[in-house]
């Protein structure tokens, strides 16, 4: 019988089948992109309308790119230490995966251009040449985990910088967004210490280490949150004590019944709780799943345990993402992020992330 599945030609010798092509960019991964650029949009105060959901599928695109881009750069290297990936296994010819990256980058290019002007591309353009420059060459450099980063924080400020009526400076934008750009950079340098171990194991102080700033990372993005709160809502009590007549008269009796407070003050601190409670449950939520992971590593960090945190840190940052969100004043956005992580952790098991 024929293959009936579905396939895409390259010229005139060469057709590769759909389900090759999502193993090629790690489909489901991108699941965690979007993720970035809406923690940056909420930072700056950017509503997610059609430019912003254009620029996420910028990122998209340059994710993809990365992958297939991997795995041109890494034919030889896949060929002995992981031959079941499309390219060793010869499933898609070498010359197929860099194509599909260099069209995946002019498709993210030019989605940034229409979504966001020059505003999106200053932003993309960056982030497309650490792509680039992490496959063909500092990956196995010291470089290396910090051009990965550094593309997950240009991600992120893609997000804050997209244009549109009532957007601040790209200045005050990229300050707004620094804090949930640097805690996903620090969590992206926790999965490429990590990673540089998936074949053949690590030594056992790197999970230590990537677990402990995983955690740091989690308290950061959870603790200003309730600080914030806590002062505000003591500000705001003992400000509307007088405003509302509140305070007994000197040398009286304390007032017994007082004024309901009005309802924006009240719709107000509803927010701010709800914020602060899915903040948390974003944080904990990265901890139960990259933490965990992590945990096991560190009892016995094998490569395939090692192999396994990696995969959980990939789709793992989409909670982190949320708790950013939430904290950036989007809770509701930041729900919908985490009711999404259930679907890629699912997918993954099918399509690996790594």
């Amino acid at each position: 019988m024929k293959d009936r599945k579905a396939v895409v030609r390259f010229g005139s010798r060469s057709a590769v089948r759909l389900t090759d092509l999502a193993q090629l960019v790690r489909a489901p991964a991108a699941l965690s992109v979007p993720g970035d650029v809406i923690a940056g949009a909420t930072a700056a105060g950017r509503p997610l309308g059609a430019r912003t959901f254009g620029v996420i599928g910028s990122s998209v695109c340059l994710y993809w790119a990365g992958m297939a881009l991997n795995d041109y750069a890494d034919a030889t290297v896949d060929s002995v230490e992981r031959p079941e990936r499309p390219v060793p296994s010869g499933r898609i010819p070498r010359r197929t995966a860099l194509a599909v990256a260099g069209g995946l980058t002019a498709a993210g290019l030019a989605l940034a251009a229409a979504a966001g002007g020059r505003r999106s591309v200053g932003a993309a353009l960056p982030l497309a040449g650490l792509v680039w420059a992490y496959d063909l060459k500092l990956k196995s450099t010291s470089a290396g985990g910090f051009a990965m980063a550094g593309a997950r924080v240009l991600d992120v400020l893609a997000g804050a910088v997209v244009p549109g009526p009532g957007a601040e400076s790209v200045g005050v934008a990229l300050r707004r967004a620094a804090v949930p750009a640097g805690l996903v950079g620090v969590h992206t340098g926790t999965l490429m210490a990590l990673s540089r171990h998936e074949i053949g194991g690590a030594p056992g102080w790197v999970p230590v280490g990537t677990l402990a700033v995983s955690a740091a990372t989690a308290v950061l993005t959870a603790v200003p949150v309730a600080r914030d709160d806590a002062v505000s809502a003591a500000k705001g009590r003992r400000s509307s004590a007088g405003a509302w007549g509140l305070v007994a008269p000197r040398g009286g009796a304390p007032l017994r019944h007082s004024p309901a407070p009005p309802r924006g003050v009240v719709r107000a601190a509803r927010s701010k709780k709800l914020r602060t409670a899915v903040t948390a449950a974003g944080s904990l939520a990265y901890l139960g799943s990259y933490g965990t992971a992590q945990a096991r590593a560190v009892q016995k960090p094998s490569a395939e345990n090692v192999r396994r945190a990696v995969g959980a840190g990939i789709i793992g940052l989409m909670p982190l993402q949320a708790a950013l969100t939430a904290r950036g004043g989007a809770p509701a956005v930041a729900a919908a992020l985490g009711v999404v992580h259930p679907l890629a952790r699912r997918l993954a098991r099918r399509i690996s992330p790594t």
